[in-house]
C-alpha cells in the first residue's frame, strides 16, 4: 500500500509555480485573485485564509471582499461586475456555500468565464464535458494531477465515483471519461453502492459521511481516493473512508488530511496563473495589432 501524498506534491508544484509566476511578473503581469466571502461561516473563513496565504507564497496578488450575510443578490452581482471589469484581477472566486436567499447559480453565471478559476461557470463545464481545454474545478483537477504524479493511468480502468456534486463528482467524472476510464456514478439515490465499488479499479468518494467506504466494499489492490473531510468531536479530521481497515487492501490510497486537500489549493493557484498567462497573451496580441 502506497500513500498518495498530496502535501509533498503540492509543495513541489508550489515551488514550480513560484518560478512560473516570477517569469510572468518580469513581463509586467502579476496574477490577481479576488475572493468573495459572504457571511462569517468558520469553515469558509478558514479556507479563504488558507487561500490567501498560499497566494502570498507563490506571488499572486489576492484580495478578499468580505460581505455581510444579508447582502442582496443585486449587490453581490454588482461586486462581481466590478471585478469582471478590473484589468488587474485574473481570477474571481465566490466562496460557497452562499446564504439561502442568494441564487448561487445566477451568481456563478455572472462571473466572466475567462476569470472563472473555480471552473463552476456553465461555459467552462460545457467545454470540460467535450474535452476542450478550460478551467476545471480545483478538487477534481487536483485528484487527476495526484494520480498522474504517481504514474497511475486511468485509461481502461473501471472507476466508481461516489458523490455527484457539481463541484467535485460531476467534473471528476468528465475528467475520468476524457482520460479513457469507464465511469460509474453513485449518489444519494444509489441503492447498493457496494455493488459498484467492489469490482472497481479506482474508487473516489466525496460526500461528507464518516466511514462510508468500508473494507468489504473494496477489492484487493484497488486505488482509493478519499475526497471527504469530516471533523470528529475529538477535533480529528477524517475522510469518508474507513482508512484503518481499507488501506491494507489497497495499492494506493489518499490520507486525510494530507491527500486531496492540499491539491485543491495548488490547483486553484495554477488556474489563476493560467488566467494571468492568458491575459499576457491577449496583451501581446493587442500590441501586435496596434
Amino acid at each position: 500500500m502506497t500513500l498518495l501524498d498530496g502535501k509533498s506534491l503540492s509543495a513541489k508544484l508550489e515551488s514550480d509555480l513560484n518560478e512560473q509566476i516570477a517569469t510572468l511578473v518580469s513581463q509586467g503581469i502579476t496574477p490577481g485573485l479576488a475572493v468573495i466571502l459572504v457571511g462569517n461561516d468558520p469553515a469558509s473563513c478558514a479556507y479563504v485564509q488558507m487561500k490567501a496565504k498560499a497566494c502570498k507564497r507563490v506571488g499572486i496578488y489576492s484580495v478578499t471582499h468580505e460581505m455581510p450575510s444579508k447582502i442582496t443578490q443585486d449587490e453581490l452581482l454588482s461586486v462581481i461586475e466590478i471585478l469582471n471589469n478590473d484589468p488587474n484581477i485574473d481570477g474571481i472566486l465566490v466562496q460557497l456555500p452562499l446564504p439561502p436567499h442568494i441564487q448561487t447559480t445566477q451568481v456563478l453565471e455572472a462571473i466572466n468565464p475567462k476569470k472563472d478559476v473555480d471552473g463552476f461557470h456553465p461555459f467552462n463545464i460545457g467545454r470540460l464535458s467535450i474535452g476542450i481545454d478550460t478551467f476545471v474545478s480545483a478538487t477534481p483537477l487536483g485528484v487527476m494531477n495526484l494520480l498522474k504524479s504517481y504514474n497511475i493511468d486511468v485509461r481502461g480502468k473501471d472507476v466508481v465515483i461516489v458523490g455527484m456534486s457539481n463541484i467535485v463528482g460531476k467534473p471528476l467524472a468528465s475528467l475520468m471519461l476524457n482520460a479513457g476510464a469507464s465511469v460509474s456514478c453513485c449518489h444519494i439515490l444509489t441503492r447498493d453502492i457496494r455493488a459498484y465499488t467492489k469490482n472497481a479499479d479506482i474508487v473516489c468518494v466525496g460526500v461528507g459521511k464518516v466511514g462510508l467506504i468500508t473494507a468489504d466494499m473494496i477489492k484487493e489492490d484497488a486505488i482509493v481516493i478519499d475526497i471527504g473531510i469530516n471533523r470528529l468531536e475529538s477535533g480529528v479530521l477524517v475522510g469518508d473512508v474507513d482508512f484503518e481497515n481499507v488501506a491494507p487492501k489497497t495499492s494506493f490510497i489518499t490520507p486525510v488530511p494530507g491527500g486531496v486537500g492540499p491539491m485543491t489549493i495548488i490547483s486553484l493557484l495554477q488556474n489563476t496563473y493560467k488566467a494571468a498567462a492568458f491575459r499576457l497573451e491577449q496583451d501581446k496580441r493587442r500590441g501586435q495589432k496596434v
